[in-house]
């Protein structure tokens, strides 16, 4: 089975100029849900959205072509995909000649889906189209409320789900700009807002604040980052609804943004400033 340690993450590595869809590197996300208690029964829906800015290929005159890319994985696919591969994989379209964009659009919707071990939806965009869905740029993610200014003491910075508490409530939405998690093999650090909306239960808002800073020394992926938080939230507070959705600022020319929620739908498509 592959693992963390044999990824191309944290190594030197060759830069493929030539396309070459044995570079993705597929790791199952079994391992980490097992640590949550999860089995094949998920407790949520949901996808994780990446968004690509450094994509390129020649045309048939061997003119460079660039688009943006998003694809989405379903959480429920066997594997996520590291991220370094997937960097790697998309420099390999660099110096290879392809018909157009529909061409690249289905080699790397063929190549993600058989890496993650379900089916990968994959959008081409010109970077000259305007779609504020693609490239808007959001400030405030979802008009909820920001958590940032609250004037709190906090103390940890390793998950505490213990600090999540809630009352009987109608519910709503929060936001904080201050997740820090960190990669689990080169330790460097990933920044993200995040987005926490529920409905049955009033959660309190300090103790959420203290939560979502309390990963800022905890080493995982972003997916089960968003994916213990879920969990941990559902548990500790039990509201009716939950959804909770991180965006990652870019590195390597690519953010991911998880996204896990009771009920079976889409995210909502927004770029924030830092992204």
């Amino acid at each position: 089975m592959a693992t963390i340690k044999d990824s191309p993450l944290g190594k030197s590595s060759a830069y493929v100029a030539q396309y070459d869809p044995s570079l993705l590197y597929p790791i199952a996300r079994g391992e980490s849900r097992k640590a949550l208690g999860l089995n094949d029964a998920l407790p949520f829906f949901g996808e994780d959205i990446w968004t690509g800015y450094e994509l390129s290929w020649l045309n048939a005159k061997g003119l460079p072509q660039v688009a943006l890319i998003e694809f989405c994985l379903p959480c429920d696919s066997p594997n996520i995909v590291e991220s370094k591969s997937i960097k790697l994989y998309l420099n390999s379209f660099n110096q290879s000649h392809f018909s157009g964009a529909a061409e690249v659009q289905a080699l790397i919707t063929k190549d993600l889906s058989q890496a993650a071990g379900a089916t990968v939806t994959v959008s081409l965009r010109s970077v000259n189209e305007v779609d504020a869905g693609f490239v808007g740029f959001a400030g405030a993610p979802l008009n909820a409320t920001c958590l940032d200014d609250l004037d709190i003491h906090i103390d940890e910075y390793t998950p505490n789900p213990s600090l999540l508490s809630a009352t009987a409530g109608e519910g709503g939405s929060f936001f904080s700009n201050l997740l820090k998690s960190n990669c689990p093999v080169t330790g460097q650090p990933d920044w993200a807002s995040v987005w926490v909306s529920c409905t049955g239960v009033n959660i309190n808002p300090e103790g959420l604040l203290r939560y979502i800073v309390s990963y800022r020394e905890h080493q995982d992926f972003h997916e089960h980052c968003v994916e213990r938080m879920f969990c941990d939230v559902l548990a500790q507070c039990q509201p009716t609804t939950l959804e909770v959705y991180a965006r990652y600022t870019r590195r390597g020319g690519l953010d991911i943004n998880p996204y896990r929620a009771t009920a079976k739908q889409s995210a909502p498509r927004l770029r924030l400033i830092r992204q």
